[in-house]
């Protein structure tokens, strides 16, 4: 097949190309030109601008795009207007932000957030969802039957640069006293990268259709994550420093950002179901091969600050401990 990918060259993209090209499928790049990659020198790429210049798309023809980058529901709409007369299938990918409860299991059929302004174009923590929906709406509107959308939870994996799970992997090879939430058994949902790459591949051969999310084994918890982070660290290396969620949110520590997996009580608690897409052929590996794919990927990082987002940094989390230590002796 001749797959075009919108975006590919930062993260699920990358993996998705890895996937695709070891199956024999021929991979098209377009974006915008401004992430240079050297191991996807060898692959066709067209540069363009998604809001305004989709020039070098005009007359190609593929079997099937792969959009990992739509997030305003008018840029998804154009380029998927103009791609319908020449590619069999579009598969968005979209996430589990569109679903609207903060309690239950969500499943394909669940509420959605519909958003009150349905024009707007300014992505915030409370409009992301309702744009993703929207931008779901838009493919399906220009290719109808014909659209794959995906909704996946937290992706995490080699070449994630939001330090949204590799912080531990990294927090694990420096040691010493590492300020953790007094919550080992809170739920962590996540799906592994290569995991998401291989099995949206398998549904585009299959040319599949449809809505499935695509998220990874509930049962998994904030200490099996730990745990296989710091897994082979000796006795006396690290000291976890337990902090309690009243702690955390009294010094204004960012959830899921900041203290990376961590989320209140408050924000409830969902579980996303997968067993549309497990019924499909979605597997998962062990949460050990992903913490040392990251942790080999991490080898190769010359600049540990850039790939670790918005969590913490050392000298905040030590200033934490200190603060921590002060509370509990008063």
């Amino acid at each position: 097949m001749n797959v075009l990918i919108l975006g590919g060259t930062i993260f699920l993209g990358r993996h998705l190309v890895s996937a695709l090209q070891e199956r024999g499928h021929t991979v098209t790049l377009f974006n915008r030109g401004v992430h240079i990659a050297d191991d996807l020198q060898q692959i066709e790429k067209l540069h363009g601008n998604r809001d305004g210049d989709l020039s070098a798309l005009v007359g190609r023809k593929w079997d099937a795009v792969i959009d990992t980058c739509g997030y305003v529901p008018r840029i998804v709409g154009m380029s998927a207007q103009l791609l319908a007369p020449n590619v069999d299938r579009y598969i968005f990918i979209s996430s589990v932000s569109v679903y609207q409860d903060n309690e239950g299991i969500m499943d394909e059929t669940s509420s959605v957030i519909k958003l009150s302004d349905i024009k707007t174009e300014e992505i915030t923590s409370e409009t992301y969802g309702g744009l993703k929906y929207l931008c779901e709406q838009a493919a399906e509107d220009a290719m109808p039957g014909r659209v794959l959308i995906i909704r996946p939870g937290l992706i995490v994996g080699a070449n994630d640069w939001s330090g949204r799970f590799s912080y531990w992997v990294n927090r694990a090879s420096t040691g010493g006293k590492v300020l953790v939430p007094d919550a080992s058994d809170q739920e962590c949902q996540f799906i592994d990268v290569r995991d998401l790459a291989e099995w949206i591949t398998d549904m585009v051969e299959k040319k599949t259709t449809g809505i499935y999310n695509a998220d990874g084994d509930a049962n998994v918890t904030f200490g099996n994550v730990l745990k296989a982070c710091f897994s082979g660290k000796r006795a006396g290396e690290y000291e976890f420093v337990k902090v309690s969620e009243e702690f955390l949110l009294e010094h204004e520590v960012e959830p899921y950002r900041e203290l990376p997996l961590w989320v209140p009580k408050a924000w409830g608690n969902r579980i996303f179901s997968s067993e549309k897409a497990i019924n499909e052929g979605l597997l998962y590996c062990r949460l050990s091969d992903t913490v040392e794919d990251i942790r080999s990927w991490l080898l190769t990082v010359k600049s540990r600050e850039k790939v670790l987002g918005k969590s913490l940094t050392a000298e905040r989390e030590q200033e934490l401990i200190e603060k921590w230590k002060i509370s509990e002796n008063s």
